[in-house]
């Protein structure tokens, strides 16, 4: 694969874990690849909770430099992972694949959220080092 492979992270909403993954692996990985978000379906706003705690955390806002998108809106991408959607994720052309399995925090207090966002941290850091490893 030529330059940096694309990763697509893909929830059914792309409100919250998906966009806390996007948010993350361009944060911590965009050294080593691109990072993208998409559902199935959109939401009018990315989860405010996730919003607020990603941007005291990491000062990153998420709310002013991303937004729900669509599948079709993807480019073509090299890796897919899901986060856990518990319904038939759809297929996009990829030459790797992975399901994180993450519990979706929305409606659950602060603590819920930091434990997914700890989760995603701990695997986007994980990816990066099997990527540049791989390299």
């Amino acid at each position: 694969m030529s330059g940096k492979p694309k990763v697509a992270f893909v929830c059914v909403h792309n409100s919250c874990r998906s966009q806390i993954a996007e948010a993350l692996g361009r944060l911590l990985a965009s050294d080593t690849f691109e990072s993208y978000s998409a559902g199935t379906e959109t939401k009018p706003a990315i989860n405010p909770d996730a919003v607020r705690l990603v941007k005291a955390r990491y000062g990153v806002d998420m709310a002013a430099t991303q937004r729900s998108k669509l599948l079709e809106e993807l480019p073509p991408v090299d890796i897919v992972i899901t986060m856990g959607c518990n319904v038939q994720c759809p297929v996009l052309s990829c030459t790797r694949r992975e399901d994180w399995g993450l519990p979706d925090p929305t409606g659950q207090d602060d603590g819920a959220f930091t434990a997914v966002i700890d989760e995603i941290e701990r695997r986007v850091l994980r990816l990066r080092a099997e990527l540049r490893a791989a390299d």
